[in-house]
C-alpha cells in the first residue's frame, strides 16, 4: 500500500464516494469545526484568509475539536455504488497545523444500507498523512464494498476523500429488455481519452443530472485550426446497443460546438487507436444551453462497448446519454448459461490447465464480465507449476504455423489473429524465431510463452532474446504472466 504525493494510475477511474455521483456522509464522531459533508465535495477545497464562523476558523474540509481525551475520529461515508476500491487520497489541503498525522480506512458491504450490524475490514491500515497534501495510497483489497469507515489519528481536519475504483453491477440480474444509459458513470462506464480538457474535466460528461454550472461538462479550449475536431472516448458500462442518445449544451451558451459526431467500436480491451470505429449518431447540429435528443438519426450498429463523441470544431457539453439494451452474448453470460460441460469446453478454449478450468467452473455463476476476469486472474494464482506446463502444452510455438494449423485445430483462428504479426515476416526472422524456440525449450523445459497480439514478429524476436539470459524459475513466472495475457484476451472473445 504505497504512500505517494504523485498522482498514480487509480485517479483514472471514479471516485465511488463523490457528491456528484450520489455519495454521501452518513456519521461522525465530531465535526465541530467543519462539516462532513465537506469530504466528498468536489475539487480539492478553497481557502479564505479571513472567514470565520463562530466556533473558529471556517476551513472547507472535515475538521473535529482538539481532543482531550483518549480515542480518535472517524467518519462513515455510503459509497455511491457497489464498487471495487483500488486507492484513495486522503487530501490535507489547506490542513496545515491541524491535519490528523494517521489514518485508516475500513469498509464493508451492506447493500440495505445497514452498515452498523455489518462486518468491516480494514482495507488501509493505519498510515502516514503528509499536512497540506494529497496522500494517495494503493488498495490491495479486491472485495465488493458499500461503505468506508475514514479513521484519524488523534484529530483534525481532512479537506477531501477520495475513493476510487470501479462501479460493480450485477449484470447477470439485470433483465436484457430494460433500456438503461450505458454511458452513466453511475452503471459503470467512466472516460478513456481525450485530446483536450483544458476548462473542465471529461468525466463530467457522463455524471448524474443536468450540469450545475457551467464549470460541469467537457469544455474543450478554443482552437483556431481550421476544421478542427476535439473529441473523447469512453467505456461504457456493459457491451451493447444505443437506441437513444442525448447530447446536451446545458449553460454552454456563447461556447457551445457547432456540431457533434459519435461513433463505436467493440474494442474488448484493445487499443481504442486501432479500433475500427462505425458512425452511429452522423455529424449532427447541436445549439446552445439545450437538450438534443436522436434516436431516428443512429445509424444501425452491432453490439459496442466504447463511444468516441467528436465536437467540432471545439467547445462544451454538459451531458451525454446512450440509452440502450445489454448484450446477452457477452462471454460471462454465456457461461453461466451453458451446461457444467458446456462451460468447461469454452474455458478449456481459453486456458490448457485443467486445475485452473475447474476452479473457474467451481466460481460459477458470473455476476459480470469483470468478475469472470478477476476470478480468472485469482485461480490462475492458485495452480502450481504443473498447471502453468500443462497450459503452456496448450500453445503453438511463436513462429510455428504449420504446428498451429495441425495440432491446434480448436483455437487456430486465435492463436493465428495472436500470432498475426509472424505471417508476414520474413524467412530470416522467421528462422531465428524457430532457432530461438528451441534453444529456449532446451534451456527452460517448456516453450517460449509471449502474449503476441499487437506484436511483430521483430518485437518477439527481442522478447525471445531478453529473456534468454533469465533464471527457469523468473522464466515461468514471466511465462505465467503471459499465459494470463493470453487468457483474458480470449475470455474477452468468447462467443
Amino acid at each position: 500500500m504505497a504512500h505517494t504525493s504523485e498522482q498514480p494510475w487509480f485517479t483514472h477511474l471514479t471516485d465511488l464516494a463523490a457528491e456528484l455521483l450520489g455519495g454521501k456522509t452518513l456519521a461522525c464522531t465530531d465535526d465541530f469545526f467543519a462539516e462532513m459533508e465537506n469530504l466528498i465535495k468536489p475539487g480539492r477545497g478553497i481557502f479564505i484568509a479571513d472567514k470565520y464562523t463562530d466556533r473558529g476558523k471556517w476551513m472547507d474540509g472535515w475538521e473535529s475539536r482538539r481532543k482531550r481525551v483518549p480515542g480518535h475520529d472517524w467518519c462513515v461515508v455510503q459509497l455511491a455504488t457497489t464498487g471495487v476500491i483500488r486507492g484513495v487520497d486522503v487530501d490535507t489541503n489547506f490542513f496545515l497545523g491541524n491535519h490528523p498525522p494517521h489514518c485508516s480506512i475500513d469498509a464493508c458491504y451492506a447493500p440495505e444500507g445497514d452498515y452498523e450490524k455489518a462486518e468491516w475490514k480494514e482495507i488501509l491500515p493505519k498510515s502516514p498523512l503528509n499536512p497540506g497534501s494529497q496522500n494517495f495510497y494503493e488498495i490491495d483489497d479486491t472485495g465488493l464494498w458499500t461503505h468506508i469507515k475514514l479513521h484519524i489519528y488523534p484529530d483534525g481536519g481532512v479537506a477531501r476523500l477520495k475513493v476510487y475504483g470501479e462501479v460493480r453491477i450485477e449484470w447477470s440480474r439485470v433483465n436484457p429488455d430494460t433500456t438503461l444509459d450505458l454511458a452513466a458513470a453511475i452503471n459503470g462506464a467512466r472516460p478513456l481519452v481525450c485530446n483536450d480538457m483544458f476548462f473542465s474535466h471529461m468525466g463530467n460528461l457522463i455524471m448524474p443530472g443536468r450540469g450545475i454550472n457551467m464549470g460541469d461538462g467537457w469544455e474543450t479550449k478554443r482552437n483556431r485550426t481550421p476544421n478542427n475536431r476535439d473529441w473523447v472516448v469512453l467505456k461504457l458500462a456493459h457491451r451493447g446497443s444505443i437506441e437513444r442518445i442525448v447530447v446536451d449544451t446545458c449553460h454552454f451558451k456563447g461556447n457551445y460546438p457547432d456540431s457533434c459526431l459519435i461513433e463505436g467500436c467493440l474494442l474488448e480491451g484493445g487499443d481504442p487507436d486501432k479500433a475500427d470505429w462505425k458512425i452511429i449518431l452522423p455529424q449532427s447540429k447541436l445549439s446552445a444551453d439545450a437538450e438534443h435528443e436522436f434516436s431516428a438519426e443512429l445509424m444501425p450498429h452491432e453490439a459496442i462497448d466504447h463511444v468516441r463523441l467528436s465536437i467540432f470544431p471545439d467547445g462544451g457539453v454538459s451531458r451525454m446519454r446512450l440509452f440502450g439494451k445489454i448484450d446477452q452474448r457477452m462471454p460471462y453470460a454465456l457461461i453461466n448459461a451453458g451446461k457444467a460441460e458446456e462451460a468447461v469446453t469454452m474455458l478449456r478454449k481459453c486456458c490448457g490447465s485443467e486445475r485452473w478450468v475447474k476452479g473457474m467452473v467451481e466460481q460459477l455463476p458470473f455476476r459480470s464480465q469483470e468478475e469472470l476476469l478477476e476470478k480468472a486472474q485469482a485461480v490462475w494464482a492458485t495452480c502450481q507449476e504443473e498447471d502453468w506446463l500443462e497450459a503452456f502444452r496448450h500453445h503453438p510455438k511463436i513462429g510455428d504455423i504449420e504446428s498451429l494449423k495441425a495440432k491446434f485445430a480448436s483455437t487456430s483462428d486465435w492463436a493465428g489473429k495472436e500470432q498475426g504479426g509472424v505471417q508476414g515476416a520474413s524467412d530470416e526472422v522467421i528462422q531465428k524465431l524457430v532457432k530461438g524456440n528451441s534453444d529456449y525449450e532446451s534451456k527452460f523445459g517448456f516453450i517460449f510463452i509471449v502474449c503476441a497480439t499487437g506484436k511483430g514478429a521483430n518485437e518477439m524476436l527481442e522478447i525471445l532474446t531478453s529473456r534468454m539470459g533469465n533464471s527457469r524459475e523468473q522464466e515461468l513466472r514471466n511465462a505465467a504472466a503471459e499465459q494470463m495475457k493470453i487468457t483474458v484476451i480470449r475470455l474477452n472473445k468468447l462467443k
